[in-house]
Parts: structure tokens; C-alpha cells; sequence
């Protein structure tokens, strides 16, 4: 009998393990973790130039003493303009000094926003959308664009000359005028094929283009024009009552 049983339990196929995940681990994009290398480590001297020391003193004296390191952001954001676009680990690390804060708090930061640039780049930085709204209006193009005009170059990279470095990005805030891109500090929107090469072939000639709308359009009013606010408007108070003039 307890033969038979036996038998019966190694004849019956085991239950299959249920899998937690089944999908591929993949790392991000992003660099969070620092390695030295030839050309960013903390041997590399940086500083505040006299000019930017004064305004980051400007900047901190906006916040009580014992709250300066809430100044991280812009004095980050200086420090990077300062040092050709990108955020090096003595960068983080001088403003960490300079704030008086753990370095780990200042990496947190400059890990987290996407502004802070963690590898060189070029010397015009370009930043094309992709997200819904510019993504329906022809984004894709407009990245194809961009990559094929500086070269045949991918997101992501820099232009063997150093003059240009292009990513993909979320969205910018312009969505009435997509499809846009950003170069450095300024939209350029409302973009076709033949506006995108014009913007960049300004670039490459060290002009700097009109930022705004590249259709014609002033700001963001619809394709039939200016429909609201044609008329002078009015000043304050110009129709309460004379007791409230």
C-alpha cells in the first residue's frame, strides 16, 4: 500500500515554478556612478571666476545662513555654464565646499535633473523633443533632421568638430507650437525640415537665429491668426467709478 503511494507521488509531474518577472534587466541611459577619467577626476582644479564668485555670494545671500545649501541648484547651473556646459565631479565638489554641504548631497542633486550635463557636450547644446505632443506634429522628422544635417551623427553624440551635440528629450513646455527643439537657452519652434536646417545652419556660421516661431506666427495664436486680445486694452481703472479712480 505505502509502495503504491510512493509510486503515485513520483509519477506526478511537479508544479512548475511561477516566474516573478520574465521581462530583461536593462541598466538606464543615464550615468549615475562616477569613474575618473583622463578628463573628469577630482585632480582637475575648478573654481568661480571673480565674476561668477560675486553673483553665486549674490545668490546665497537670498537664503538664511543655515539654509545656503538650498542654493545648490542655481549655484550648480552657474558653476556648469562656467565650465562649458557640463558638470564635472570638481564642480560638484566645489560647490559642496562652497556651500558647506556632504559632496554625496550635491551628487544626489546633480544625478537627479536632467539639466545638470554629466559628460561634456558641444558648444551648442541641442535638445529635441519627442514626447506626444511634438511627436504628433512630426518631431521624428525633425530629429532625423538634425542628426543627418550635423553629419549623420545619433542622439547622444557631438559632432566631430565639437560644435554640436544632440539629444532626444521629454517635453519642453511649448506644446502649442510643436513640433520645437531647444539650442542652448532658446526655443525654436513651429520647425519643418527646411526651418531646422536654417536654425542649425545659422549655428554652424556662429550667427544666432530668431528664437520663437519659425512659421511666421506670433507666439502661440491658432492658424487662422490673432482670434482674441486685437484690441488696445484697457488701463486700471479706466471703467470703475469715480470713487474707486
Amino acid at each position: 500500500m505505502l509502495a503504491a503511494r510512493l509510486a503515485r507521488a513520483i509519477a506526478r509531474p511537479l508544479p512548475q515554478c511561477r516566474r516573478i518577472s520574465s521581462t530583461p534587466c536593462r541598466r538606464s541611459d543615464a550615468l549615475f556612478m562616477h569613474r575618473d577619467t583622463p578628463y573628469n577626476n577630482p585632480k582637475i582644479a575648478f573654481e568661480f571666476s571673480s565674476e561668477n564668485l560675486k553673483r553665486a555670494q549674490e545668490i546665497i545671500a537670498h537664503y538664511p545662513p543655515q539654509y545656503k545649501k538650498a542654493a545648490v541648484i542655481p549655484l550648480l547651473d552657474l558653476a556648469q555654464r562656467q565650465n562649458k556646459g557640463w558638470t564635472s565631479i570638481s564642480v560638484m565638489n566645489y560647490v559642496a565646499k562652497l556651500l558647506e554641504m556632504p559632496p554625496m548631497r550635491v551628487y544626489e542633486v546633480a544625478t537627479f535633473y536632467t539639466m545638470f550635463n554629466r559628460e561634456p557636450i558641444g558648444e551648442n547644446f541641442v535638445q529635441v523633443c519627442t514626447t506626444t505632443p511634438c511627436m504628433l506634429r512630426g518631431s521624428y522628422e525633425i530629429l532625423d533632421t538634425v542628426c543627418q544635417h550635423l553629419g549623420g551623427i545619433k542622439p547622444g553624440e557631438t559632432t566631430k568638430d565639437g560644435k554640436f551635440t544632440v539629444i532626444e528629450v521629454e517635453c519642453q513646455g511649448a506644446c502649442s507650437n510643436a513640433p520645437m527643439l531647444v539650442v542652448n537657452d532658446d526655443f525654436y519652434e513651429d520647425l519643418t525640415s527646411a526651418t531646422t536646417k536654417k536654425v542649425l545652419d545659422a549655428f554652424t556660421k556662429g550667427e544666432k537665429p530668431k528664437p520663437g516661431p519659425q512659421s511666421g506666427r506670433h507666439t502661440s495664436e491658432n492658424s487662422a491668426g490673432l482670434t482674441a486680445l486685437a484690441s488696445k486694452p484697457y488701463g486700471p481703472g479706466e471703467f470703475c467709478t469715480e470713487e474707486f479712480r
